[in-house]
């Protein structure tokens, strides 16, 4: 008998051929449908019954999120009205896996009267759907993934990695990029990661540790501790950046020193040309800097140079990037 462990390695090995027979079966009938849905004018309708709906509700969602407007349709709803939504501007994905599935099939004559572009995902090429569609993608499996042959598994596995290719394909047609993305996950953390820039976090005015070369440690300290950021920009008159002091350079030169640190100037203890950040960056960015060089601020100058802002590790993590 077989263990649960046999169990799981048969299902997925199953569904993994199933994924890899489709690449023997592309051919123009797919590059016919990117064609179809990058030219179109209108939206990606996708429908179909039972687990085929569920898998179109995730092909729709996949286009929608990636620059290809996209909604579900229930063929069953569509029937009774739904139907009102369909343009002929639009293109229909339409998921069965007999390509027989009667709430599919009905819907056939409506998508022909108003000339609707008709993509079929069906793993019978010779059904009603598949002939009926403007481009027929065979997505046919030679075995489901369970013990009685019968539960859609690799079959669902098979039509939702042909969506997903669909969805690739487009999205590299339309030259999609990460920024794109992220402006339809304003909520997510990629979308913060993508949006946040160091400017919308970095602290400017009255929040900017701020001192002159002459000023004496003392002094500098006392900015440092006020402004609670770790770190103190060194800028002359002009407010031209000439470098940085941070608290570890403070623990540093009192270890160094002793006494006698008090007595030096901001000048004196400086780091010249430290690491910097602009504000146009992403602060996923900065972050990324913070963690390579083990730091926990950095100084944001403006084009000219000048002293423009400090973004710290704490306002990057609080914005929920990581």
């Amino acid at each position: 008998m077989d263990t649960i462990l046999d169990i799981a390695i048969k299902v997925l090995t199953i569904e993994a051929n199933a994924v890899e027979a489709l690449i023997g079966k592309l051919d123009s009938g797919f590059e016919k449908t990117v064609d179809i849905i990058f030219n179109s004018k209108g939206r990606v309708i996708v429908t179909g019954m039972g687990k085929s709906g569920l898998v179109g509700k995730k092909i729709a969602a996949t286009m929608a999120s990636t620059g290809t407007p996209a909604f579900f349709m229930h063929p069953a709803e569509a029937g009774h009205g739904d139907l009102g939504m369909v343009t002929s501007d639009d293109v229909v994905i339409a998921l069965s896996n007999s390509g027989e599935t009667e709430e599919i099939v009905r819907l056939l004559p409506f998508l022909d009267r108003f000339n609707v572009r008709l993509i079929s995902l069906s793993g019978n090429p010779d059904s009603t759907l598949s002939k009926a569609a403007d481009a027929a993608l065979d997505v046919s499996v030679a075995e489901e993934a369970c013990s009685l042959g019968i539960v859609p598994t690799a079959s669902t596995t098979a039509a939702m990695a042909m969506g997903d290719a669909i969805a690739v394909a487009l999205l590299t047609k339309r030259g999609f990029k990460m920024e794109d993305f992220a402006f339809f996950h304003p909520g997510g953390s990629l979308g913060k990661r993508l949006l946040v820039r160091v400017k919308d976090l970095m602290h400017v005015g009255d929040e900017l540790p701020l001192v002159s070369p002459e000023t004496p440690m003392i002094a500098v300290v006392m900015e440092m501790s006020c402004k609670r950021l770790g770190i103190t920009i060194v800028a002359n008159d002009e407010g031209l950046m000439l470098g940085v002091i941070t608290d570890g350079d403070i623990r540093r030169g009192v270890e160094k020193w002793a006494k006698d640190f008090y007595d030096m100037k901001a000048g004196d203890m400086m780091t010249k040309n430290p690491r910097t950040i602009a504000g146009e960056d992403l602060a996923a960015k900065a972050l990324s800097v913070m963690e390579e060089m083990a730091i926990t601020a950095l100084a944001v100058p403006d084009a000219s140079g000048k002293a423009k802002g400090v973004i710290h590790l704490h306002d990057i993590l609080r914005k929920g990037i990581a």
